[in-house]
């Protein structure tokens, strides 16, 4: 079975579980584990940085909004 298809069945499990999962892909940090598995109201912060004329996609407020549902905590940092 090829590891995609190991991971997928992975994450459906800790999903199911109750688990917020990402599987990161490139990342600052070499040798990071395939997949992160957050439990309901985790002390996780999220942050989405934003330059002074960015704005959120839909994509990033769905997300955030599924994040906040999940009780975990997520800032949009603006500099100026």
């Amino acid at each position: 079975m090829k590891e995609s298809k190991i991971q997928f069945k992975k994450i459906k499990e800790l999903e199911a579980q109750g688990f917020y999962v990402i599987k990161l892909g490139n990342t600052n940090k070499p040798g990071i584990p395939d997949l992160i598995a957050i439990p309901k109201g985790s002390d996780v912060l999220f942050v989405e940085v934003k330059g002074p004329t960015g704005k959120l996609s839909p994509l990033q407020d769905w997300r955030i909004k599924e994040l906040e549902n999940h009780k975990l905590k997520v800032e949009i940092y603006k500099p100026f």
